[in-house]
């Protein structure tokens, strides 16, 4: 606990890096998902290459694609810009699923209904398609959070400063208070993050909140 207190200014720090790097990951993996789920919702032939794919990609291990990813991007080894992209990609493999099976849940009379009121294609998909599927989503986008605030942590094998440090830095000094602050740094950042994005949802949709409420009534 001492040590903690004594080195709260760099835990601050390297909480704000983590965070700085985990947040881009987990909004481009949502904006990117979303139509990629919507095209393997229509397209079943490209959704069993699609699902294949994301499948393939979420079984690469990070720290090697952490290492090829300069290579490929041409950025310094130590550019955080890597470990943001091999997390994009993460999160994507695990949210195109999720994203397609949310639109697949969308009940189809729904659709109908809003195709008979004169719904165009767009119309539909912003006002019924989109708005039905978010709540699995949402859930997706959890997964997501956590996995990418988890993720973070292994960067600081290449140099990447993030509370993955304390693993580093305690394991080669066999400090076990150092390693635990990582580790309970990380858990609470991902709550932080997980709490937010519950909050989001209950902002964002509030029929969800409605539909829940009646269910509990009931």
């Amino acid at each position: 606990m001492r040590w903690a207190l004594a080195n709260a200014g760099q835990i601050g720090d390297l909480a704000l890096n983590h965070i700085v790097i985990a947040v881009p990951p987990i909004i481009l993996s949502l904006l990117a998902s979303v139509p990629l789920g919507w095209w393997a919702h229509r397209h079943p032939s490209a959704r069993r290459l699609l699902l294949a794919g994301s499948g393939f990609l979420y079984a690469l291990p990070s720290l090697p694609l952490f290492v090829i990813l300069p290579v490929l991007l041409g950025t310094r080894i130590l550019d955080p810009i890597n470990v943001v992209v091999a997390l994009t990609l993460y999160g994507i493999a695990l949210m195109v699923r999720t994203a397609a099976e949310a639109f697949d849940a969308v009940d189809g009379t729904v659709r109908d209904s809003a195709v008979a009121i004169g719904h165009s294609p767009r119309q539909r998909f912003w006002r019924v398609d989109l708005p039905l599927a978010g709540p699995p989503l949402l859930a997706g986008l959890r997964v997501v959070s956590a996995s990418t605030l988890s993720l973070v942590s292994v960067g600081a094998l290449i140099g990447v400063r993030s509370l993955g440090y304390f693993f580093t830095d305690g394991y080669s000094r066999s400090f076990v208070t150092e390693i635990a602050v990582g580790i309970i740094g990380t858990v609470v950042l991902a709550l932080v993050f997980d709490g937010l994005l519950v909050l989001g949802g209950r902002i964002a949709l509030p029929w969800q909140r409605a539909t829940d409420t009646r269910r509990g009534a009931a």
